[in-house]
């Protein structure tokens, strides 16, 4: 049975078959004799994007990897850099510093400042997350086709990846097939990426996408 670990565009947490190609971490939120998850979805504001793979380093999902034996951090997973951006994690710096450098770069742009700590990205993040109670804000059918690529918008309770002017409806396994951003006529559109991260990437930061 799959585990809950799967995290969608929305910041929420599944428990599907499919793989991402990025891990990450709120924080220690499983138990790891039952490997499930407690009732809080973080303990921390940093929320992180991770290499699935860095130095050969081992772990048993959401087991004890805490040099303790305690639990340690809780894995996530997402299907891409776009899914866990719109989630509000962020790169991280110690196994993806070369990309985290320069999101911080583009993020402080984004705010019009020259740099800007981790601390005080996460800040900000944390008070626009959906998943953390941040505000939902709907999109005018002018503003949606503004959008930079690497955003995800929600139309009708789906959520879809925005490029190049067109929308891929997202799902875990991958997305569909793209659409013109004006070819959901009549249907209200929400930002799901948090607002600072949309700033970031029209500042230049480009995205993974699977």
């Amino acid at each position: 049975m799959p585990l809950q670990n799967r995290v969608d565009p929305f910041g929420d947490i599944h428990a599907v078959a499919a793989r991402g190609v990025f891990t990450g971490n709120r924080g220690v939120i499983h138990d790891p004799n039952t490997k499930t998850l407690l009732k809080r979805r973080w303990t921390t504001k940093a929320w992180i994007i991770c290499e699935c793979e860095f130095r050969g380093r081992r772990r048993e999902v959401m087991g004890r990897n805490a040099p303790s034996g305690r639990a340690g951090w809780t894995e996530l997973f997402f299907l891409d850099e776009v899914t866990a951006l719109a989630a509000g994690h962020r790169p991280c710096f110690y196994c993806r510093r070369e990309r985290a450098v320069e999101f911080a770069r583009c993020f402080a742009a984004g705010q019009g400042r020259e740099t800007i700590s981790a601390p005080e990205m996460d800040a900000v993040l944390h008070r626009e997350r959906w998943a953390s109670g941040g505000e939902v804000l709907p999109l005018s059918s002018s503003l949606l086709q503004e959008l930079p690529g690497g955003v995800v918008v929600a139309i009708a309770g789906t959520p879809f990846a925005v490029g190049s002017g067109r929308l891929s409806p997202w799902s875990f396994e991958g997305y569909g097939p793209s659409l013109p951003a004006a070819a959901l006529p009549g249907h209200p559109a929400y930002l799901v990426t948090p607002g600072s991260i949309v700033a970031a990437l029209r500042s230049g930061y480009s995205p993974f996408r699977a």
